[in-house]
């Protein structure tokens, strides 16, 4: 069946009509990309918390940036509050998606994660809960998360991960690294995933560092240089004294992106900590 072309303009006029009709569409979907990506990152603003928990000997910082294009909005989060028992939990995670879709998803994502960590004490656990909660929302999206729970009696540091990229960390004994822990897949994947769990007593001062992958990854940078470049910079925040700043090493970190050519948001959520033997 032949096909009915719409006729092409013959004259100046015609062409000068026709350019200003499409610059004109052009315009109107660039305003209405701006204007979702401009609620995109509302949103996502609103659905982070205004302030993080911290006690004597856990100073807490986090830092989110939106990407360097402005289109990639709306995915990345971290959390941080008190559980029943009196240890803190915190997380961090990146929703699959850019849109306000994923910055909803985020939200719903961060009040499943706090409801689960009440019910229990061990990581690798809320997490499975986290999981089978959000397969059971029937949602096409995912997640790749790392939760967290410190124990100021104990000194303990236990965490769990769902996809996500490692953590970083360093200690004033000068030792430092990456956290290639083992870890399951991303929530909202595969029923009755399980998360392995790692535990670590806080026994010197330093950093644990969380971070989402718009930090350490971009279009022509490799994410294991990435995390090179974010272990330098903790390693350089904890030698520089005693009581490294929280907030001054997450601006550092939350930097690398700008390294990188990000294409994606970015998170950074830092724990300062003493050493267990000066703990209160």
């Amino acid at each position: 069946m032949p096909r009915h072309r719409a006729p092409r303009p013959t004259s100046a006029d015609d062409l000068l009509n026709e350019l200003g009709r499409l610059t004109a569409q052009a315009l109107e979907r660039a305003e209405l990309q701006k204007a979702r990506v401009e609620l995109a990152e509302a949103l996502q603003r609103e659905l982070l918390p205004g302030a993080l928990p911290e006690l004597p000997g856990l100073r807490t910082a986090a830092r989110y940036a939106p990407a360097r294009n402005g289109l990639a909005i709306g995915g990345d989060w971290y959390d941080g509050f008190w559980l029943p028992d009196g240890a803190l939990g915190f997380s961090i995670g990146d929703v699959q998606g850019h849109d306000v879709e994923a910055a909803a998803y985020m939200g719903q994502v961060r009040v499943g994660l706090r409801a689960v960590a009440a019910a229990s004490a061990d990581p690798g656990e809320v997490l499975s809960r986290a999981n089978d909660l959000l397969l059971s929302m029937d949602t096409r999206l995912f997640a790749t998360c790392s939760f967290l729970r410190f124990d100021p009696v104990t000194w303990e540091l236990t965490d769990a991960r769902a996809g996500h990229v490692p953590a970083v960390w360093a200690t004033a004994d000068g030792h430092s690294g990456i956290a290639h822990d083992a870890g399951g897949l991303p929530l909202g994947i595969l029923p009755g995933e399980t998360y392995p769990v790692t535990r670590r007593r806080l026994s010197a001062a330093g950093a644990f560092v969380l971070l989402t992958d718009g930090v350490v990854e971009g279009p022509s940078f490799p994410i294991e240089a990435g995390l090179e470049q974010v272990c330098r910079v903790v390693r350089a925040g904890v030698d520089a004294g005693p009581d490294p700043d929280p907030g001054r090493l997450a601006a550092e970190v939350i930097k690398v992106a700008d390294l990188t050519g990000h294409t994606d948001d970015a998170a950074v959520l830092v724990l300062c900590h003493d050493g267990a033997a000066h703990a209160p």
